[in-house]
């Protein structure tokens, strides 16, 4: 993908899609005009998810989307060059050296982290709502390791103990996400910008949960998607300080709301 160069700022959107761009059943129709919207005006729609790339790209095909991709919470960024040739940014920390760091993390914690492909088919269903195909999909991680979280209790311990080998864990909607040390949304923005560097492009970032506050921090106007009980609490310093923006309604319906808001202005 390249920028088209202006005399203005040209934008990015760059968002979260499960919580923020998608509800918790993966449904993001209500912002299908919007996504529409943006391409109509050449504004590119980067997705930056804990989800795979296997998932983004069912994601892209169905939204008609085919600019950059940030996958894994920040462990790889994807996109293809003018001439159709993909191109990866390797960020993070192969997923089979991190299988072994987080059986270390059971062991210390003292309480079972079961990986996401370690779910029994009933135990996926319920978790994450997925199943099938899709459960596949999701299991198919290269730099990223997700797994059922602790108790809230004990999640502090848990990042303290990461930290001591060398690796992160940050927390989803549903899932923990264990990590190379320093991968982050946004770190993977700043690899982007600096693997195309646009002229003059401002960011608009989106998201609802802790892992993407490396994201909504990276951006110059930054959005909470709030849940159907309100914002994470993770947020509510920016949102009170007015740092950060908090869209009028969750999902896919705040999503479009605030991105034709801030687009617009």
């Amino acid at each position: 993908m390249s920028m088209p160069a202006s005399s203005s700022w040209s934008w990015w959107v760059v968002s979260d899609l499960d919580g923020t761009l998608m509800d918790h059943r993966y449904d993001w129709q209500p912002a299908r005009e919007t996504i529409g919207w943006l391409q109509d005006r050449g504004i590119p729609l980067i997705p930056c998810t804990s989800k795979t790339a296997e998932e983004v790209r069912l994601f892209r095909a169905e939204a008609g989307l085919h600019d950059p991709y940030i996958v894994e919470n920040g462990g790889a960024v994807h996109g293809e060059s003018m001439d159709g040739q993909p191109w990866t940014l390797a960020l993070g920390v192969p997923a089979a050296d991190l299988r072994p760091v987080l059986l270390e993390l059971e062991h210390r914690l003292g309480t079972s982290l079961p990986a996401i492909d370690g779910l029994s088919g009933m135990e996926a269903r319920a978790l994450l709502g997925l199943e099938g195909e899709a459960l596949r999909l999701a299991c198919c991680r290269s730099w990223s390791l997700p797994f059922v979280p602790p108790p809230q209790d004990e999640r502090a311990r848990l990042s303290e103990l990461a930290q001591s080998l060398g690796v992160a864990v940050v927390q989803g909607n549903r899932m923990g996400h264990l990590l190379g040390a320093g991968v982050s949304k946004g770190r993977a923005l700043r690899a982007l910008q600096d693997h195309l560097q646009p002229p003059r492009a401002k960011v608009l970032a989106l998201g609802d949960s802790p892992n993407d506050l490396p994201l909504l921090n990276a951006a110059d106007v930054s959005v909470v998607v709030p849940g159907p009980a309100g914002p994470h609490p993770v947020f509510a310093e920016a949102l009170d300080s007015g740092r950060f923006l908090l869209a009028e309604a969750p999902h896919a319906t705040g999503w479009a709301l605030a991105v034709r808001s801030v687009i617009a202005a």
